[in-house]
């Protein structure tokens, strides 16, 4: 940190000339039994109008806790922004602010609201192609190469390695308990519903707790992801060309994500026509895992996918996320959701079996 960049954020941020800039890096006291912190504190001391102003400029590092990708830091320090005038006695935060690649300091303060910008992509999403196999009753020659097509584009994506152990750990842990995972999903499912199944919901979350130790074992799995790759999230402009949108929660992960996420949905679809998995859907159901399969030689995967199915299963029944859904239909999903978790290796023979004893009190 350059004392001429901080000069000019001061100068800006406080709408006037500073002078007698001191920053000094805020070391532990001796004696202090805390070892560890999330932040790197500096003290920063200078005059502007002839009044002495102090203050610290927290930042924060890559850790373990959480904080390993720039956006969970910036989570963390626009909540503090945010947070610490609303309680009393706490100090002021003063500024909220980034660092830029040029080594420029850029003010926050005034933001309400981020919004993204990315390209417009051409297409078509590929659950349109799944509505024409559901109403057609086969699949044709196209579907099974678009089917090999996404298989190995997974395969290929999920080549790439990642040798951090504690990361694979996290994203299992937030398989279970982040808010858009498991756990979130089910307390945002209707009151009457959590109630009416909250017995269901404890065992199904237990079984989740049991999968995240066994999981967490598995750490040199940790492999490169899309991370929400479904047919609404790719578009096909013709042929096998195809863009993918959305990625999502993280770069790297378990690979049984990607392949849960797309193979769900033929099944998905096939229920909401068929009442279980049969036709053109199985068959491209089957192909996707010979393809995806060959082409990594990933048989663990099939140890290791059940979690994962039975979160998106758990939004697909979701009424918020599909609020049309037949309750037979609503009903199977919770029930594959459930099954698929007491399996020790999944096997495509046994979706039939997984959506045995549905759940009917709907």
């Amino acid at each position: 940190m350059k004392l001429e960049v901080l000069e000019r954020y001061l100068s800006s941020a406080i709408g006037g000339p500073i002078e007698g800039l001191k920053l000094e890096r805020m070391s532990g006291v001796k004696g202090d039994v805390k070892g560890f912190g999330y932040g790197v504190p500096y003290a920063v001391e200078f005059k502007a109008g002839g009044e002495a102003r102090r203050a610290v400029l927290q930042t924060m590092k890559p850790d373990h806790f959480g904080h390993e990708h720039r956006a969970d830091r910036a989570q963390a320090l626009l909540w503090a922004f945010d947070a610490y005038p609303k309680l009393p006695r706490h100090v002021k935060a003063l500024d909220v602010g980034v660092f830029t690649s040029r080594g420029e300091m850029i003010s926050l303060r005034d933001y309400e609201e981020f919004f993204l910008l990315v390209e417009r992509a051409e297409g078509a999403e590929y659950w349109r192609d799944l509505e024409e196999v559901g109403l057609r009753g086969y699949a044709t020659e196209l579907d099974r190469m678009r089917c090999r097509a996404l298989a190995h584009y997974l395969a290929e994506v999920h080549r790439e390695r990642l040798d951090q152990p504690e990361l694979y750990i996290r994203r299992v842990r937030e398989l279970i308990g982040h808010g858009e995972c498991i756990m979130g999903v089910v307390d945002n499912y209707p009151q009457d519903l959590q109630c009416n199944l909250r017995d269901w919901f404890i065992e199904l979350e237990k079984l989740c707790v049991t999968w995240r130790w066994r999981l967490k074992e598995r750490a040199y799995r940790l492999r490169r992801v899309h991370g929400d790759f479904h047919p609404w999230n790719i578009l096909f402009k013709g042929g096998t060309e195809f863009t993918v949108l959305d990625r999502s929660r993280g770069e790297y992960g378990e690979p049984a994500d990607d392949v849960a996420a797309m193979t769900i949905n033929y099944l998905f679809f096939s229920l909401r026509r068929e009442g279980r998995l049969q036709g053109g859907f199985k068959e491209l159901f089957n192909l996707f895992f010979k393809e995806y399969l060959d082409a990594t030689g990933d048989e663990e995967l099939l140890e290791v996918i059940q979690p994962f199915y039975a979160w998106r299963a758990l939004v697909i029944a979701s009424p918020i996320w599909y609020p049309t859904l037949t309750l037979e239909v609503r009903g199977k999903l919770l029930g594959f959701a459930m099954n698929v978790l007491k399996l020790k290796r999944f096997s495509v023979e046994d979706v039939d079996h997984c959506l045995e004893g549905g759940v009917w009190s709907l």
